[in-house]
């Protein structure tokens, strides 16, 4: 075979086009998953706030305030911190629904003073309850989960394939925050 037959030649060019296209291939489908994976853990983190917040707003409402000073029980903060982590009130052990996420990521914060929510409905009956008479507001349960460190599907590979960078100490981290009107059921 001379070079001239060799240089016109088509042999071998698919495997060298499968050569070339490869690697983007890899990235876009690596990346794509960890992509989607930070949407899922985002979601789930968003989710359990959630779960925690209508916990709290279930609660007895004496049990969360007592007029505008909150009264809440550290168990109470404990159970909620506990339910919004896991899924579980009863369990301490249990897994987290995001890996390595800790109850000190965890923010219960009842607001009693709260002058935002409405004071009609079930709240009307409560009036005796407060002393501030005919403007009676019911409590808001605050639940924040910050700095939970987003667990990479796959490691470090997975900041490189999916563009996204893990600057700072801490990597990437994920922050959640809802708020339930207490219903005191």
């Amino acid at each position: 075979m001379t070079i001239g037959h060799a240089i016109r030649s088509d042999k071998g060019s698919a495997a060298t086009e499968f050569a070339l296209v490869v690697p983007l291939m890899l990235i876009l489908l690596f990346g794509g998953m960890e992509a989607g994976h930070f949407v899922w853990t985002q979601h789930k983190l968003a989710e359990a706030v959630r779960d925690g917040a209508r916990y709290g707003a279930r609660l007895p409402i004496d049990e969360v305030c007592d007029g505008t000073a909150q009264v809440l029980s550290t168990e109470a903060i404990a159970r909620i911190k506990r339910l919004t982590r896991t899924g579980q009130v009863v369990n301490p052990s249990a897994n987290p629904k995001v890996p390595g996420w800790t109850d000190a990521q965890v923010v219960v914060n009842p607001n009693c003073d709260n002058d935002q929510f409405v004071n009609t409905g079930l709240y009307t009956e409560y009036a005796a309850a407060y002393d501030s008479g005919d403007d009676v507001r019911g409590p808001v349960i605050v639940v924040s989960a910050t700095n939970v460190t987003y667990p990479w599907m796959f490691n470090a590979l997975g900041s490189v394939m999916s563009g996204i960078s893990n600057s700072g100490q801490g990597g990437l981290t994920l922050s959640a925050s809802s708020n339930s009107p207490g219903i005191g059921l």
